[in-house]
């Protein structure tokens, strides 16, 4: 095996996990390349500046159970720099406001008496007569929460944010996000402070959490300072042009700069967080038909932000608001001043993200900065949230593949793909999309530690990474083991696993 000094990983992608990997191998002394084609790192976890405004592509928590992962956002930001934040969001239906999580008086009130014993019973029929086998999110929410609550708040938003009907998303993706929860488990958290699975916070009714003053990206471009201090190096607006390999490893990345210079850069190992699909039509020789034709099943759901700037100091005191209205196209709206006040720099004013979940290409893609920023004032008005007149500025941010899709196809396709790049054994899947999971951001920073740890010898099963999986994993230890405390707590989250080898011939 090489010792660390002859090791150089070459690390594709700038968002949180490609930047901890790199940072993870600073502390080892071994040096990398990030190679990263946009202008800005954090990828989904960026902070976007417009005109003294910060918004972000989505609200990002941070909140984590994994001791790791908070001691690196410790020792990159100190505590004066995160500030804590209660959670306040809530569910727009049928023109009312639902707090979530669940506040019992205030459901009550606005779903209705009859309307609510509608729901139990709806929820008691399900329990004796549940939906075997549970294939679709349709099936696994529909067994937890009943098919009447299951329509009124989670079909339309599920449906508005993946663009496909409930019964063509997989379970596995409801049972990964909703893990934990269930009618009962909401209700006893609409009375108690808590909501607890055995000794265990419900991460999904988490009511508060750490933010950086100015957004996520303070985070990421803070990383992509220090590792440039230490061993790496960051090529920005450098694209990946070919994936160079043999039977059994990757020998080089050909990249190209944004004055089109293309040049070949060699290493040891390979750190891929970019989309698994691109990642395999890169590669030189073309990986075999059969794997190509599975990389192209693999789809993702693009996202925009439409920032509007509101003159008015106060609007509402929520983080968050999903929005659950079939006529409306924005599916959540951030209150970046309540996540907060450093996001704005002037305090008579507020700055709010309109997300919309669209197709690269569709029509809310595809239309002008003008007009999507004309619709969301439009919507905004609508929903009763701001005056029109007092919109006086708007920006817009496009995000490409922000969300894996766990469609009805993606299943067969990820195994096919999988199978193939388990004989590549100098190249690491890590991060949302290069690996195809839909993790948190702790969660995508936890496969680059462990990639990290098997360059240097381990053997962890990076796929064991699944959200809300540490939260319930016991810590073992075989007695012949001397692991350090940080690598104990890293073998309590994953088994190891050993892909078998097969020798595929490019």
């Amino acid at each position: 095996m090489l010792d660390t000094n002859q090791k150089k990983v070459i690390i594709v992608g700038a968002g949180p996990a490609g930047l901890t990997a790199a940072w993870e191998l600073c502390k080892e002394a071994v040096p990398s390349v990030v190679i990263e084609k946009d202008s800005v790192v954090g990828g989904i976890s960026r902070t976007v500046r417009h005109k003294g405004y910060h918004f972000d592509i989505g609200g990002h928590r941070f909140f984590t159970k994994v001791s790791a992962v908070d001691r690196m956002w410790r020792e990159v930001l100190n505590d004066k720099e995160f500030l804590r934040r209660k959670r306040i969001s809530r569910i727009y239906y049928r023109k009312k406001f639902f707090h979530y999580p669940i506040k019992a008086a205030n459901a009550l009130r606005g779903l209705g008496l009859w309307n609510s014993f509608l729901i139990l019973l709806s929820y008691a029929r399900v329990q004796m007569f549940p939906q075997k086998p549970e294939v679709t999110f349709e099936q696994w929410v529909s067994n937890r929460f009943g098919r009447r609550l299951y329509r009124i708040f989670f079909k339309t938003y599920t449906e508005k944010v993946w663009g496909i009907p409930c019964d063509q998303i997989t379970a596995e993706w409801a049972a990964q996000r909703i893990k934990g929860l269930s009618l009962l488990t909401a209700v006893r958290n609409a009375l108690l402070s808590e909501a607890r699975t055995g000794d265990e916070v419900i991460t999904t009714l988490i009511d508060s959490f750490d933010y950086p003053a100015r957004g996520p990206g303070m985070m990421w471009e803070r990383v992509c300072e220090l590792i440039q201090k230490r061993n790496s190096s960051v090529l920005m607006e450098t694209e990946v042009s070919r994936i160079l390999w043999t039977a059994g490893s990757v020998k080089g990345i050909e990249v190209q700069s944004k004055d089109k210079q293309a040049c070949v850069i060699d290493g040891t190992h390979f750190i891929s967080s970019m989309p698994m699909r691109e990642l395999i039509q890169k590669f030189d020789p073309a990986a075999p038909a059969s794997v190509l034709a599975a990389a192209e099943k693999l789809n993702y759901r693009d996202f925009l932000t439409v920032a509007l700037i509101i003159d008015h100091p106060n609007l509402f005191e929520d983080n968050w608001i999903y929005i659950h209205d079939p006529d409306a196209k924005v599916g959540r709206i951030q209150n970046f001043k309540n996540w907060s006040p450093h996001m704005v720099p002037d305090e008579t004013k507020t700055c709010l993200g309109l997300e919309y979940f669209c197709f690269e290409g569709d029509g809310l893609w595809s239309m002008l900065d003008a007009d999507l920023i004309a619709l969301a004032k439009k919507e905004l008005a609508d929903l009763g949230l701001a005056n029109a007149s007092d919109i006086i500025d708007g920006a817009v941010v496009r995000m490409p593949k922000a969300y894996p899709v766990y469609d009805s196809t993606y299943a067969d396709a990820l195994t096919v793909v999988r199978e193939f790049l388990a004989d590549i054994e100098n190249l690491y899947l890590v991060g949302r999309n290069g690996m195809h999971k839909y993790n948190n951001q702790d969660h995508s920073m936890l496969t680059a530690m462990l990639s990290v740890r098997n360059i240097l010898g381990a053997k962890h099963d990076i796929w064991g990474v699944n959200a809300d999986r540490e939260y319930h994993e016991e810590i073992r230890r075989h007695p012949d083991q001397s692991v350090s405390d940080d690598e104990l707590e890293l073998l309590s989250i994953t088994q190891p696993e050993v892909p078998q080898r097969r020798k595929h011939v490019p």
